[in-house]
């Protein structure tokens, strides 16, 4: 059988995650990435859907699951920052390993992600991580989505050069699931 994702799993947990926690992820080469969150289980109309986690995945590989302090800065993020759901925690690839109190220079300032429209000629529009417009795109840029475990295995995959696992034979394709994820953020611009 296929694996589901590059990602390892490490250890399911139904924890709720909070604000301030550090997660890892183990990619197959037995390396760790370290993640963290930054907005826990926002509210709707301050998310894409309710109950998202606003997450960062930082750059740094490590042969042990214990970041330094300098490895979780901004200016270190692997890919734009992602709202989430808690699928990564309880499916075990997302293992919580500590808490740590989100100091002002922990975070990106401002946050910026692009809501577009499917299908339409209208502009692009950047918002903030709270929905507030911003007048430009500002890097790192995601996209106002809530996005699976999965599609962020094929990104963190594509960023530190692995080849993104293929999709299953059965069930939903790839290119579904990112069909079925855009149509999600174009009903929370409503």
């Amino acid at each position: 059988m296929n694996p589901l994702t590059n990602l390892k799993v490490l250890k399911r947990s139904n924890a709720i995650p909070r604000r301030g926690d550090i997660f890892v992820m183990q990619l197959p080469n037995d390396l760790f990435l370290f993640g963290r969150v930054i907005i826990a289980d926002a509210p709707q109309p301050s998310a894409p859907m309710p109950g998202s986690n606003l997450i960062y995945i930082y750059d740094r590989q490590s042969k042990t699951p214990t970041p330094e302090p300098a490895d979780l800065r901004p200016g270190r993020l692997l890919i734009p920052p992602v709202w989430t759901n808690r699928l990564g925690w309880t499916k075990g690839y997302f293992k919580t390993i500590e808490n740590r109190p989100i100091e002002r220079f922990d975070l990106l300032q401002p946050h910026c992600f692009c809501r577009t429209l499917p299908r339409t000629n209208a502009p692009e529009v950047f918002v903030d991580e709270n929905r507030s417009p911003l007048r430009q795109r500002i890097d790192p840029c995601g996209d106002w989505a809530l996005f699976s475990y999965r599609w962020i295995d094929d990104k963190v995959s594509e960023a530190v050069g692995i080849p993104i696992v293929p999709p299953l034979q059965s069930g939903c394709s790839r290119e579904s699931r990112r069909r079925f994820a855009h149509m999600r953020s174009v009903r929370t611009q409503r």
